[in-house]
């Protein structure tokens, strides 16, 4: 069933234009590979200080795609932290991850390998695919901060390279989680503006589900 005709009119078709990026930004939210609608001044807010850092090591300072934002969380740290490491369970709590699983065995640490899928839907530039990424944990310090990198691969749309950041601070009143991720690839640099679009609304939303999780198990 659709709301709209065979013959959508000039208004229906933006609608369907934007939905579609808003299904986007909702399906790559877990992944932190792409993301929807993001004020330019957030979107600078990593070139303008400097950008998050994990043991010396931050994102791809020479990227054009690049998002920062920040969240506070009202519950301890090690839920947070224990939330945001146990990949396998990301699908539980974040809806567009449809499957997640470690490639190694042990705790999550430096140099730990999962691999993620989500399914992505077609927009004004690419096909409806599935996007699979596979990540590497560059540095870590336990319940403090994290950085992966890794490419994001399906077919009709690739990003090459995809670099992550985490930090978790404990504050009064909870836990200070603050992201940054930056993407490079000649596909989504086509268009820079569209590609930091979704990555934005991507972080923004993997932080709501992160708190909303994380809270109602406080």
């Amino acid at each position: 069933m659709t709301m709209f005709s065979t013959a959508p009119s000039n208004v229906s078709r933006r609608f369907l234009t934007r939905a579609r990026v808003a299904a986007l930004a909702v399906s790559l939210a877990a992944t932190g590979v792409l993301a929807g609608t993001v004020p330019a001044q957030a979107a600078a807010t990593g070139a303008n200080h400097g950008g998050l850092q994990c043991r010396g090591q931050g994102v791809d300072s020479t990227a054009k795609i690049r998002y920062r934002t920040e969240i506070l969380i009202k519950a301890p740290l090690s839920t947070v932290w224990n939330l945001q490491t146990d990949v396998a369970r990301w699908p539980t709590w974040q809806e567009p991850v449809t499957s997640a699983k470690r490639l190694d065995p042990g705790p999550f640490r430096e140099h730990s390998r999962f691999r993620w899928t989500t399914p992505v839907p077609e927009t004004p530039h690419t096909p409806a695919t599935t996007l699979v990424i596979t990540s590497t944990v560059g540095q870590l310090r336990q319940q403090a901060c994290i950085r992966w990198t890794g490419p994001a691969i399906g077919e009709g749309l690739r990003i090459d390279r995809g670099v992550h950041v985490w930090t978790f601070t404990k504050v009064r009143g909870g836990v200070l989680v603050r992201t940054e991720e930056t993407h490079a690839g000649e596909q989504i640099e086509t268009d820079v503006p569209l590609a930091t679009e979704f990555l934005g609304q991507g972080l923004e939303a993997w932080l709501k589900a992160l708190k909303e999780t994380a809270e109602a198990r406080a």
